[in-house]
């Protein structure tokens, strides 16, 4: 064989240093060379392999709803995950946030589109575990449901009570929708078509889309036209200054949501001015008694019951008092709560604002542009935030306290901010005789008939920054800063719960529900139509909400308020039909009765009223502010008042309960002495407790007075009895 021949390929020669030196090649193999005489070798290795994440965990929430989602890491060496939603690290407040531990909790508005991306993140993977998620409506919850016949036999008013509403959710009617009117969140209205004989509907309600599950299916009754006695009775108690036969009859009638329209629609009845020359029962320094003459006239017998007890409550709530005022600018300022009472909430601000009783009360009245380095008068802008318009603490539509972080309560506004509206309120002063603005600051000629009038050389004209970082350009007119400042209060979102929390107490309920005040709260914010502050809207929907009615159909409600002095005065003389004996009309007498029980027309001794609306029972929970007047004293001086009333001892007034009276007669039809007190006391239990009374007060007068055989004193003693009771000093 031929001898083989070898070639070696020559190779660069390398220089390497000392020791061993490892490289990695491309082909998985390690190359370790070892310097100076030492060995090769190449070993293979596993390549790394990345963590991988998934998420597991519901596919699906509901709006407010949580949802648990759990991570797991495989390969790795950490399991630990930060948690995201739509890539934002726990999520934020739109699209729902989430805990370290992979809680998440939906959103309170659906976000579009209605899916987020909940994501776990490991360090040690490339990509996140992800799980999408559908956001749905909630499933809504209906408690109640009732139909009102609004004036046709087959036209109906339906109204409906529950939780977890949407805008957009619908009724539906046997299983059919019908166009609803979204009031709340609590509450949904609709007009509907009912066939003649139909006793009830299956009633629902389904929110919109995404997660359009309906409700569960509940009766709604059908109400006619014609109010019960009780539900006639309860509701001129709420919205008069006191039921009369006559009146619980014409309810009774044409129903509540009428008469309520018709109130509306009454003419307003107002206080003539004082005379230049005041009537005898007036001085030429006080004339007191002749405003509170016509005051105690126009509540007991106008016409327009439900804008004089509106204008009542309002005059509690923006107070002004004779105690240092002119009586002459309270008889304008009530003639101006009267014809405001069923406009617009903007409206009564601005009005009262430029009312001389107000300005005078208040000390906006000639307040002057502050000099460099002082401040303008804060009366005013202090009071009209604190007490007539926001409160001082941030609230929540349900007229309950927002807490910051720390639990603490969030303030309405700071002294910085009460200072800026001090300065945007100056340079108002008494117009001149005609109306127009005076040419000197101050005008010390009284004009209590007009509003206010600028004079923009005393008006401050610096920039002011007001609520929520809102500013007031310099270079303003006092018009134009006034206008501006009350926008500004008018839009916080505190006025709705805290002016309609205060109406629903004066109207109704001392302690309303929660739900009570944002659902009628709501409403101020819109009135179905885009408007804000609708004074009949929230009016309607104080006296027609279900909380307002619920005692027209259970006697054991638990409801109402003390009736203060004067009322408990104007329900008495309203039920038992007073009539003024005073050759010149003088009513003014009564407010001496009240007085002795803290009250007299417009004389509250300070601008909180003559009981705050926070006042608690104390050692309860128990928010009733007119028990702020309520002692051991005060109930004695009730009960003496009561046998001055049915004992004819009114000055200047008379009632007849004799025999031959109405009373006297019901006491007396029948002959048989147990029968005709039944008759009586049932008589005074339609008018004085909306043919509620308890049976076992009923048993307990009735037994008494059928002792009596004075038909006369059978009436008097009844009718003390029945206005003594604590189930008539509380109106339920």
């Amino acid at each position: 064989m031929p001898a083989l021949s070898l070639h070696t390929r020559s190779m660069p020669h390398l220089h390497l240093p000392h020791g061993p030196i490892t490289a990695t090649l491309a082909t998985g193999f390690l190359l370790v060379f070892s310097g100076c005489g030492g060995s090769t070798r190449s070993t293979q290795t596993a390549p790394v392999t990345p963590a991988v994440v998934t998420v597991a965990g519901a596919a699906q929430t509901r709006l407010g709803g949580t949802a648990q989602f759990t991570a797991t890491v495989a390969g790795g060496t950490s399991t630990a995950v930060t948690w995201q939603v739509n890539g934002v690290t726990s999520g934020s407040a739109a699209t729902g946030t989430i805990s370290a531990s992979g809680l998440y909790t939906a959103p309170s508005t659906l976000p579009s589109p209605n899916t987020v991306t909940i994501a776990a993140v490991n360090s040690a993977a490339t990509a996140p575990g992800t799980l999408v998620e559908t956001i749905l409506n909630p499933i809504p919850t209906v408690s109640s449901a009732t139909a009102t016949q609004s004036g046709t036999t087959t036209t109906y008013n339906m109204d409906v009570m529950g939780t977890g509403f949407i805008n957009g959710a619908q009724i539906g009617i046997g299983g059919s929708p019908v166009t609803t009117t979204f009031v709340s969140s609590t509450e949904l209205t609709a007009a509907v078509t009912v066939a003649s004989g139909t006793t009830s509907l299956a009633v629902n309600v389904v929110n919109p889309a995404s997660g359009g599950t309906p409700s569960a299916t509940v009766n709604a009754a059908i109400a006619a036209i014609h109010a019960t006695v009780t539900a006639a009775a309860r509701l001129l108690d709420q919205a008069t200054f006191g039921p009369t036969l006559n009146d619980i009859q014409h309810v009774q009638q044409i129903g509540i949501d009428a008469y309520i329209t018709e109130q509306f629609n009454a003419a307003p009845t107002l206080l003539p001015d004082i005379a230049a020359t005041p009537a005898a029962i007036c001085t030429a320094t006080n004339l007191v008694p002749c405003e509170q003459s016509e005051w105690w006239q126009t509540v007991l017998t106008g016409h327009d019951q439900l804008r004089q007890r509106v204008a009542f409550a309002l005059s509690e709530i923006f107070v002004v008092s004779t105690d240092s005022l002119n009586a002459r600018a309270v008889t304008s300022y009530q003639n101006t709560l009267a014809q405001d009472a069923f406009t617009n909430f903007s409206t009564i601000m601005n009005d009262v604002s430029l009312s001389p009783a107000m300005g005078g009360y208040l000390n906006m009245l000639n307040s002057n542009k502050p000099a460099t380095g002082q401040i303008a008068n804060e009366n005013y802008p202090r009071e009209l935030m604190q007490l007539f318009t926001t409160g001082i603490d941030m609230l929540n539509p349900d007229g309950s306290l927002q807490l910051n972080s720390t639990g603490n309560p969030i303030p309405v506004y700071s002294e910085t901010q009460v200072q800026a509206f001090a300065r945007a309120y100056t340079g108002w002063t008494y117009a001149t005789s005609t109306g127009a603005a005076s040419s000197k600051f101050p005008n010390n000629t009284p004009n209590y008939d007009s509003p206010m009038a600028a004079v923009e050389s005393a008006h401050d004209t610096t920039s002011k920054i007001l609520l929520n970082g809102a500013v007031l350009p310099a270079g303003q007119s006092a018009e134009q800063d006034l206008s501006g400042a009350l926008a500004n209060i008018f839009a916080h979102p505190n006025v709705g719960p805290f002016v309609c929390r205060q109406l629903i107490q004066h109207l109704v309920t001392s302690n309303p529900s929660a739900a009570y005040v944002e659902r009628v709260s709501a409403v101020f914010a819109n009135n179905g139509t885009g408007v804000r502050g609708d004074m009949q809207a929230v009016i309607r929907a104080i006296l027609e909400d279900s909380e307002a009615r619920a005692g027209d159909t259970s006697a054991t409600f638990d409801g109402g308020h003390l009736r203060e002095a004067m009322l408990y005065m104007t329900n008495v003389m309203r039920g038992l039909g007073f009539t003024n004996t005073s050759s010149v009309g003088d009513y003014s007498s009564l407010g001496n009765y009240t007085n002795a029980l803290g009250e007299r027309p417009y004389m509250s001794g300070s601008v909180f009223n003559f009981f705050p609306p926070d006042y608690v029972i104390p050692g309860t929970a128990t928010n009733a502010p007119e028990f702020g007047q309520e002692n051991t004293a005060s109930a004695i001086l009730r009960l003496t008042l009561a046998n001055s009333l049915v004992n004819n001892k009114i000055t200047n007034f008379t009632v007849d309960l004799g025999a031959t009276s109405a009373l006297g007669i019901t006491a007396s039809q029948t002959g048989v002495a147990l029968t005709d007190s039944g008759n009586l006391v049932d008589s005074l239990g339609i008018i004085f407790m909306h043919g509620q009374m308890p049976a076992q007060i009923r048993t307990a007068i009735v037994n008494h007075v059928a002792t009596l055989t004075n038909i006369a004193q059978r009436v008097r003693v009844a009718t003390y009895l029945v206005i003594t009771a604590s189930q008539y000093k509380i109106e339920n």
